[in-house]
């Protein structure tokens, strides 16, 4: 399994539990489904960053300096 899928699983039961929690402490649902769509967002983005590939770096090109 990818690690990435792995990253986003994790943050997806994290986020299960956090979004329980705050049902539990009376939470409007409004607010819930926002606190879901936020957490969604940053585990995506931090999933993408953690798990990236690097890019290879770019071979040097003789310069053409006049």
């Amino acid at each position: 399994m990818p690690s990435f899928v792995l990253y986003l699983l994790g943050f997806v039961i994290l986020s299960a539990g956090v979004l329980f929690a705050a049902s539990i402490l009376g939470v409007s649902t409004q607010w819930i489904a926002v606190i879901g769509l936020v957490l969604l967002g940053l585990g995506v983005i931090t999933g993408v960053a953690k798990t990236r590939r690097r890019d290879a770096p770019a071979a040097s090109e003789p310069s053409s300096d006049v």
